[in-house]
């Protein structure tokens, strides 16, 4: 793995847990952690659908570690990287890695996060249950991203290194 991929991993990862620490808001019953959302578009536009997986996984531990994130941050970040990765990388378009941040956590994630809070949390939610707050966190972390994305790209700096990926 290159060095550059590391370090721009690194950085997302510092991103992600230091803006997890200081903005957040109420979205139903939980919280709400959109630099999570915004950093698994972006990673997954500059890093690829792996990449991303990794950046969100990372983020995910060290936020459950420090107290910032509870055991749904791991469905609740990888899903959407992946998906948000896997689309960008088909279609090359920004607007397609944030409906797969939508998706992928909004509700898909919101759905795996059903028998997966009964396994390692013991709670029993029904199949809905998790997707106002799941939803209402993605949209607002991959607007976020796409809001940065855009201004990267009228920007001179090229959005994507190919060869980081």
């Amino acid at each position: 793995m290159k060095s550059q991929k590391l370090v721009l991993m690194a950085m997302f990862v510092s991103i992600g847990v230091l803006g997890s620490a200081f903005i957040w808001f109420p979205a139903g019953i939980a919280k709400a952690y959109p630099i999570q959302h915004a950093i698994n578009v972006l990673s997954a536009v500059f890093l690829g659908p792996i990449g991303a997986v990794g950046v969100a996984l990372m983020t995910a531990v060290i936020r459950i570690f420090t107290g910032t994130g509870s055991l749904l941050a791991i469905p609740g970040g990888f899903i959407g990287a992946l998906l948000a990765g896997v689309l960008y990388k088909i279609t090359g378009r920004v607007g397609m890695a944030v409906v797969g941040e939508i998706v992928g956590t909004g509700f898909l994630a919101s759905l795996v996060a059903v028998p997966y809070a009964k396994v390692f949390m013991g709670t029993e939610f029904g199949a809905w249950f998790f997707v106002p707050a799941f939803f209402a966190s993605s949209l607002s972390g991959a607007l976020i991203a796409w809001i940065i994305a855009k201004r990267i790209e009228r920007s001179s700096i090229r959005l994507v290194d190919h060869s980081l990926k």
